[in-house]
């Protein structure tokens, strides 16, 4: 490991130290500020926390046009269910072993806290020869770009943008989808519960993982797969539903879900059926090998229950829902255009509230798996708020900021870089639509299990990549 790639991990292991789940970023932020005038650098936050800090040109460079080096401050906070972290208050754990980073049974935001250590190294690493540089991170992106959609059009003065929120070192990112969440709420009709014991189902041990980037790979739902354990279920007796609550982000794939109802059905019945579906699942989604269910009785009363008919539905609501790959992209092979996550579920007051997050690089199909969802949640009798969501990145092949790290990275590496577009959501498409002269790429350090407690960073890879960015912008002037 060189000099440079170790003070990288300092600067990630401090960041790390400072909880920052999306909306939750004011600290991190206010870290950036103090860092940036203890460095003598110009820094500016906007009313929502976004930081931009300006890095002088170093000598020679003084002419060069402006580059702006982007990530997000934010990241996606997953545990595993035995994990007592506190995501509000806890530092991240940060464990090496060989060439990989990990974290203790969390997620380890190198998704994207790495692009923040990256970016603050070369700033003041004295032999890292640069352009002017802007320094732009910004909050709430997992949660949907949110912090990018309030990027005023006057605040970026570059027009050269190398954004560090990729997962391949051997990959550059040139185009991205769009997307939107459903905001869907069922009211529900509960009745005393005058069951003498009660039934919970759990599911968990799923590999859940990144939205986008992973739903190709045919992973598990865990809201979708208690759904169809609860649905067998309630086709052998009458059933009255409790409680459902399953997920946790919008841009993860549901690993754990677990359900409370009451029915007439034995202990042993129960298990038998939870247990079948789950060898089912072993059977239907080849990585979830993991998978693992647990079935209990309750013996404390609960207060009430969902009527049969609105527990039905609720089930019925669920497994219609779309979830996964809905169209293939007819242009790029491999590619996903389309896709929507069944990510959250939820039972609450007198509502069942879902969460759905819908991506695609067309804008018309983005349109219309959107009303599909409405349509569902209309014919159920629930309320589908659709927000605005965010634009596409269309790629520029033609982009001489392409053409130069094409050339660097041949240079660096005897090989040709691979040219991608993703289906995932990427900043650099609100960012090019309020600066649209902008010329991007994305790149980034290999990332394996992004948004899962099995995020892994690799120590190599970092390297290779912190070099490729150093020696780019050396190649801008």
């Amino acid at each position: 490991m060189n000099l440079t790639t170790q003070k990288i991990i300092d600067v990630f292991e401090e960041i790390n130290k400072i909880p920052r789940g999306s909306g939750n970023e004011t600290e991190i932020a206010e870290w950036l500020v103090r860092w940036a005038k203890n460095n003598g650098l110009s820094v500016t936050k906007d009313e929502v926390n976004n930081v931009l800090i300006k890095v002088p040109a170093t000598s020679g460079f003084e002419q060069s046009q402006i580059v702006v080096i982007q990530g997000h401050m934010d990241m996606v906070c997953e545990k595993t269910p035995d994990s007592n972290h506190d995501f509000t208050k806890d530092p991240i754990k940060c464990i090496i072993e060989g060439d990989w980073m990990h974290a203790d049974k969390t997620t380890l935001g190198a998704d994207n806290g790495i692009a923040l250590a990256i970016a603050l190294v070369i700033a003041t690493e004295k032999d890292c020869k640069h352009p002017p540089l802007e320094l732009l991170f910004t909050v709430d992106e997992e949660r949907g770009l949110n912090g990018a959609k309030h990027i005023s059009n006057n605040l970026l003065k570059g027009n050269l943008l190398i954004n560090i929120d990729s997962e391949n070192d051997e990959v550059f990112t040139i185009g991205c989808a769009g997307g939107r969440d459903c905001k869907i709420t069922m009211p529900l009709e509960y009745l005393p519960c005058n069951a003498e014991s009660v039934f919970e189902v759990s599911v968990g041990g799923l590999a859940g993982g990144h939205s986008g980037m992973d739903i190709i790979k045919n992973r598990g739902n865990a809201n979708i797969i208690l759904a169809s354990i609860l649905k067998k279920i309630s086709v052998q007796s009458d059933f009255n539903l409790i409680s459902f609550e399953g997920g946790s982000a919008h841009n993860a794939i549901a690993r754990d879900a677990s359900a409370c109802f009451a029915c007439n059905l034995k202990l042993d019945q129960i298990s038998r059926t939870t247990k079948d579906v789950e060898e089912k699942v072993k059977g239907e989604y080849l990585q979830e090998k993991n998978i693992s269910t647990k079935t209990v009785e309750i013996k404390a009363k609960s207060e009430k229950m969902l009527s049969i008919e609105d527990s039905s539905k609720v089930l019925n609501f669920l497994l219609a829902l779309p979830h996964g790959v809905s169209k293939m992209s007819q242009e790029v092979i491999g590619l996903v255009e389309t896709s929507s996550n069944l990510a959250t579920v939820n039972t609450n007051s007198d509502y069942l509230s879902v969460l759905t997050s819908q991506r695609s690089s067309n804008d018309s199909s983005l349109d219309s798996i959107t009303a599909r969802i409405e349509a569902v949640s209309i014919l159920v009798g629930a309320k589908c708020h659709s927000e605005v969501g965010y634009p596409a990145w269309q790629p520029d092949l033609k982009s001489n900021l392409l053409k130069k790290a094409s050339e660097v990275y041949r240079n660096i590496n005897n090989k040709e870089p691979r040219i991608e577009i993703i289906h995932a959501g990427l900043e650099c498409g609100l960012i090019g639509a309020k600066y649209p002269e902008m010329q991007m790429i994305s790149v980034g350090p290999n990332i394996s299990n992004a948004h899962s407690p099995e995020e892994k960073l690799s120590i190599s890879s970092l390297g290779k990549v912190t070099k490729f960015v150093i020696e780019l912008l050396k190649y801008l002037r």
